[in-house]
This record gives C-alpha cells, structure tokens and sequence, in this order.
C-alpha cells in the first residue's frame, strides 16, 4: 500500500486519490531563462520516477508540468525572462523558445519521461485574469494604481502549508517596502507594466503581465480540476510559491486545492547550497561532458527524494561505477540467456544452493521493489536490492550454462529490465551495442562464405557452418535471391 510524506499534515499518508484508478499531479516545471542546472535534474528525475512507478502499480496518470514563460520576478521585481532576454539581446519569446528546447533535451538524456501536458504561462493568460477577477469579487483582492494584490490577512489558513503566521512575515530586506500593499506578505496576482515594457497583456486594470503565483493555479485548475492528487516541486517552493497557490486557489474555489504536496530536497555543492552567486553553479549541458546521464540519473536515484543531494566528483563517479556493475551484470545475463527456449520450466528441487538463491530473487523482486517504493518512492533502497539481485544473477552466470540455468537467467533478464524500466535506467552498455554490432558483421560473413562454399559445390562445409550456427540459436533461410538470417524465436525475415 502506497504511502506519501504529505508536506501539508507533515506526517506519511496512505495515497489514496479522487478518482479510483486515476491520479492527477502538477509539478512547478522550470523557468526558462537560461540552460537546466543539477536542481532541475534531481527534481525532474524523482517526479519522473513518481510518475513511472504510479503507473506501474496500475493508475492512469495525467502529468501536468508548466513551463514559466513570463511572471517569474526576481527581489528586485524585475522579470527573469525580460532580464536574460536583456542579457542575450533577443526578443523574450525568442529566449523563452531557446531554452525550453534546451531543456527538454536534457531532460531527454535524463530519460526523464514528456509530461502530458505542458502549459505555459503566457499562453494561459485569459485564464489567469478570470481568476483574479473571481478573486477580487470575493474579496480576497484588491487593485491599486493597475495592480492587483492578494490579501493574505482575508485568508485564515494563510501559511498552513509552511507553517508560517502571517505577523511574522515580512518583505525581503532587500527591497524596499511597497506602499501599494495594506500588508508586507501581500503578494502581486497582477502588476502594472510600464510604459515601453515589452511583456505586457490587456487586462480589466490596464496592461500588465501576471505574477509568478497564479499561473500554477490557473492551469492546475484548467487541467486537473479545481482539487487534485498530488502537487510536487522543490522545498523551496513551499514560501511563497505553493503556500500563495494554495490560498488563492482555495479562496477562489472554496474547495481544497492539492491533497498531497511533495518536495524534493535542494541540491548541494561540496557541503553548500548550489547558486550562481556562489560560484558553483553546474549546467547540465556542461556536467553531461565528463558524465553520462544515466550516472547521475542512478546518482540522484541513491538517495531519497527528500533529502538533500550533495553533488561532488567522487559520488559521481562511484554512482558511474555502479551503473556499470549493472550494465555488465545484464550484458552477461543475456549473453547467456539468450538460447533459452521459452517453455523451459524451472524445477526449483533440482537447482543447486546457487540456483536455489536466484529462483527465490527473481520471484521475490517485484514484491521487494514495490515495499521499498511503497514507503514514500525510497528509491535507494529499491536500488540496493535490485544490486542484490543482479549480484546473485551474475554468480549463476559465472556457472556452467544449462537449459534450467539459462531459463532462470532468461526470467532474471526480465526482472531486472522491468524494475530498471521503473527507475528510467537505461542498461544497455556500449559494450552491449559494440557486441551486437559485431555479432551482425560475423554472421553476415559466414553467410556470405557460406554462399560462395555453395556455389562451388562444397555442400558438406557449408551444412556445417548451418548447423553451427543453428546450434548458436541463429537460422538461415535460402531464398532465390540470397540467404538471410534472424535469431530463433524472432519473426523478422
């Protein structure tokens, strides 16, 4: 039974959605304004994980990620969009189209899975202002000077999420404090453009553009309903960004917004939070020159999603190691499996002690992945047994191959291929790739001989290297216009 650490009660939940067999999750998507970094990869890998092992376990999920095109203010109220389309001397849209690309093509080397759906800001603006509107009507709102402010003070659960009481807060130190508001935590739904900005929309309160907190309710709402299953983003998130969500879009509604609120932990350099201003600022773009993808896919999967991840050299490359344990323990467990035949039936009173470990392992795995994914997505220890697993595999292949032997190896191979499935990791190591290119050049080299050993009449050396071949599980079919061939088993001549 599936159990969640909810943000919002601070306690794990049993998960139990709306809908019986369906889940809807939105998850705060990236900024675009520049290359993905190590943040967005260790957020985008545990979501993608959520995702996948949900819909193992049997739901139909609706994966909602946004894509901030325009709202997102930095401390000094200047947009992040505007100020790197200022840096790169583009158009924003032009910046927007740059590095959204970018990071879908990261997240592709990650494989981390396309959401469903990926909504923009600035294409769901109409949507955003008719919940302001509702907001205002309602009394949750009010506009000054073409701005709009959300009154924190109207909302009574206002920091519930946080566990922040509205008199504690205050504005950054870093700002001046706005006269507009009637409090310091009011936060802009709305803001006034200036004359000559270039992101600007018409609006009941004059041109302006929205603020960063209403785009995620506004599309949460427009694609998963006005209550849904599970929001998740990043601890940072919680204040302000999901705890301003949840108060207007529970003051607009009346209804309660997300069930379950998850967060992933922060990523940090050396001991330190990562951050431009620090130094240690780690695109993925640059990082994907010395490591794979699929290491810092495992990397990022060794540890648990709420907790911190603290990114050096050596853990990356001990996380590089341990892929390639993975990869090379399947690699052997399908050279050997490959020649067994499907109907062979396992009879566990006749393997040895060795054999004996790996039957009760391949039965047993699904049943040890879903406990430990079952207790808040624990993907490290998901991964610490399926290392036991392909160890105890491995051990088998190293002994003498066997009808019984490769058919539990072949059930092994698919064991492991479906719980790595579940976690995004891709196994097939360059060793696999080289080996099967190879294997493609011999074959074809001993059909091309075998083809001139026939026309010469040299029947009996030919029948040879058939039945050679056949004893490999590799046919031959001579067809009027030459021999072509296919592994038994497989329909693809």
């Amino acid at each position: 039974m599936l159990q969640l650490y909810n943000t919002l009660t601070r306690k794990k939940e049993v998960f139990q959605p709306l809908k019986e067999g369906k889940v809807g999750i939105y998850v705060c998507g990236p900024t675009v304004y520049d290359h993905a970094h190590l943040g967005h990869a260790k957020s985008y890998v545990n979501f993608d994980v959520v995702v996948r092992y949900l819909r193992y376990i049997g739901y139909r999920v609706r994966y909602v990620q946004n894509i901030t095109d325009v709202g997102h203010l930095l401390d000094t109220g200047e947009d992040r969009i505007l100020k790197g389309a200022a840096r790169e001397q583009v158009e924003p849209m032009e910046l927007v189209e740059k590095y959204t690309r970018s990071y879908f093509e990261d997240m592709d080397a990650l494989n981390v899975q396309r959401p469903d759906i990926s909504p923009r800001a600035s294409g769901h603006i109409p949507e955003q202002i008719e919940l302001i509107k509702t907001l205002i009507r309602k009394g949750y709102a009010y506009e000054v000077n073409g701005s709009v402010y959300y009154s924190v003070e109207k909302f009574p659960e206002y920091g519930k999420l946080s566990g922040r009481r509205i008199e504690e807060l205050r504005e950054g130190t870093r700002i001046e404090s706005n006269p507009e508001k009637r409090h310091p935590a009011d936060f802009a739904l709305w803001k006034r453009a200036q004359p000559g900005h270039i992101m600007r929309w018409s609006s009941p309160w004059g041109w302006g553009y929205p603020g960063w907190h209403i785009e995620c309710s506004a599309m949460a709402m427009k694609y998963l309903g006005e209550s849904f299953d599970i929001h998740g983003g990043g601890v940072e998130n919680i204040f302000p960004h999901h705890e301003c969500e949840i108060a207007q879009s529970e003051a607009a509604t009346g209804k309660p917004f997300a069930r379950y609120w998850l967060h992933n932990g922060m990523v940090m350099i050396g001991g330190s939070e990562m951050h431009k201003s620090l130094g240690n600022f780690v695109t993925l773009k640059d990082l994907f020159k010395s490591h794979s993808p699929m290491a810092l896919r495992l990397f990022i999967l060794s540890g648990h999603y709420r907790s911190p991840l603290d990114f050096t050299d050596e853990a990356i490359c001990s996380a590089a190691g341990g892929l390639e344990r993975l990869q090379n323990a399947l690699f052997n467990i399908k050279v050997v499996s490959e020649t067994a035949e499907a109907e062979t039936a396992v009879d566990q009173s006749r393997l040895s002690d060795q054999e004996n470990k790996l039957f009760v392992e391949v039965n047993s795995a699904e049943e040890k992945f879903r406990e430990a994914m079952d207790d808040d997505f624990n993907t490290a220890l998901a991964l610490s047994r399926l290392f036991d697993f392909t160890k105890q595999a491995n051990i088998v292949v190293q002994m003498e191959p066997s009808p019984t032997r490769r058919a539990l190896l072949r059930m092994a191979k698919e064991k492991i291929e479906k719980i790595a499935g579940v976690l995004g990791l891709q196994l097939e190591s360059g060793k696999e790739q080289r080996s099967e290119g190879f294997t493609d050049q011999l074959v074809g080299l001993l059909v091309e001989l075998r083809e001139e050993l026939r026309r010469s009449r040299q029947w009996a050396v030919a029948d040879r290297i058939r039945d050679e071949l056949s004893k490999l599980s590799i046919e031959l079919e001579d067809r009027p216009e030459g021999t072509v061939w296919r592994w038994k088993g497989r329909k693809n001549f």
